[in-house]
């Protein structure tokens, strides 16, 4: 299995990446109409029901694959003999970092499902701040694999 993974480490490595820019992607924009539901759309308008259409599609069809393509990828990446060097601090701050993004992602859901049922309470200033959230994580996993410290 070793030999495996080593042998597909650029593919592996590269369809990570791939994945997390998708999914990225969704962390980004999602919270962003979140923003623009709460202030512009009033609940059981039809505009309502095309805000909730955009963000389940954007949800399940592309952030959710792609949480499942990163976990798997990542996963993979980190059973590849000489890939993480476990003696090192960057493998636990990009982990941390990645299971925050996780919990962001599964926050996220649980708003969409507050809008669906008529019952978001959150702000548009709110949803701005959280908007934030994976721009700082990301810094961090960047810098800590890349830097490696």
């Amino acid at each position: 299995m070793s030999e495996f993974l080593a042998n597909m480490y650029p593919w592996t490595k590269s369809l990570h990446i791939i994945a997390v820019l998708t999914w990225m992607a969704g962390l980004f924009y999602l919270p962003r109409i979140f923003v623009y539901h709460t202030e512009k759309v009033t609940p059981g308008h039809e505009t309502d029901a095309l805000f909730q259409v955009m963000e389940m599609k954007l949800y399940r069809y592309i952030m959710n694959p792609s949480i499942i393509a990163v976990w798997v990828f990542g996963l993979a990446l980190v059973l590849t003999p000489n890939v993480v060097y476990w003696d090192s601090i960057w493998p636990y701050t990009k982990g941390v970092c990645v299971i925050a993004m996780t919990w962001f992602h599964m926050w996220l859901g649980a708003r969409r499902k507050d809008f669906i049922a008529g019952r978001n309470t959150r702000t548009g200033r709110t949803f701005r701040m959280m908007n934030e959230v994976p721009t700082l994580l990301m810094l961090v996993i960047v810098f800590s694999v890349v830097v490696k410290f």
